[in-house]
């Protein structure tokens, strides 16, 4: 099913969190692209409990630059999910300039590694205030303003396969991803009444930023100084079902726009994972 064939986006407006760069970004083009107007934030700021460069302002700016390329009507604001008046703010100025909200993508987050033993209270509390708590932020500001409009809408939380599984030296990052399945099937039961939709996806590993970078090929090769992605192979299309080290972006996305889509409009309460079978995988 290619874009062109999902229904239910013309002049909608949807809110992306993380939306600078990687996953964020691909979701808000693939919106825009199917004629949604786009309200889209990041932190763009150093996050220290982070093992890789964080996304900058001017990454924003190019992800709405982008968005603007496409005729469609955008937001970008340096907002992080950990300040729930600042996302109120955003919320409220959506309103003032857009006129509704129909779709919630709680996109924002962060990785970094460590076994329970080695993370310090400050990378544990940092990664559940941005992955778990900046998720909750973000669906707290949000969906009065989806649901004060009265014509049903749909919410996708951004889980992971680490929330269906139990992952080495990823504790922190496990929990909250849990927390965030419990979240999307928790507020499918408060929302439902409203014929708002709340499901969660679940990305495996994925090519970008948060994954492709030195500290995730150390988490793999352990037995190398300074392993490359090349030396990390093996190891990364052994993780999966299908011969693949790692989905892209727009296989996300592709996810995302099915589960905010009229297609899926009896959909709710689900974890979706894309993940070329990782979460599967037995064998």
């Amino acid at each position: 099913m290619s874009l062109a064939d999902l229904d239910g986006f013309e002049g909608k407006v949807a809110l992306i969190t993380g939306g600078a760069r990687g996953q964020g970004r691909s979701h808000a083009l693939r919106l825009a692209e199917a004629g949604v107007d786009i309200v889209v934030c990041d932190a763009c700021t150093r996050i220290p409990a982070a093992s890789y460069a964080m996304p900058t302002l001017e990454d924003l700016q190019e992800t709405a630059q982008l968005i603007q390329d496409m005729d469609r009507r955008v937001i970008a604001r340096q907002v992080d999910v950990r300040d729930l008046g600042a996302l109120e703010a955003l919320v409220a100025e959506t309103r003032d300039e857009l006129g509704r909200l129909d779709f919630v993508v709680a996109n924002a987050a962060i990785a970094s590694y460590g076994t329970a033993l080695e993370l310090s209270d400050d990378a544990w509390q940092e990664l559940i205030d941005i992955n778990l708590i900046g998720v909750w932020h973000t669906v707290r500001a949000a969906a009065p303003l989806v649901i004060e409009g009265r014509r049903g809408g749909s919410i996708v939380l951004t889980s992971s396969a680490a929330g269906e599984r139990g992952l080495y030296g990823l504790v922190h990052y496990v929990a909250a991803k849990h927390g965030v399945v419990g979240m999307a099937r928790a507020l499918a039961n408060e929302f439902g009444q409203h014929n708002v939709r709340v499901n969660a996806v679940l990305p495996g590993t994925v090519n970008t930023p948060m994954a492709a970078n030195p500290a995730t090929y150390a988490l793999y090769r352990p037995d190398l100084e300074s392993p490359t992605v090349e030396d990390c192979e093996e190891v990364m299309l052994g993780l999966n079902l299908l011969p693949v080290k790692w989905v892209e972006a727009a296989d996300i996305s592709n996810a995302v726009a099915f589960l905010l889509s009229d297609q899926s409009r009896y959909v709710t309460g689900i974890s979706l994972p894309v993940d070329a079978g990782y979460v599967t995988k037995t064998i």
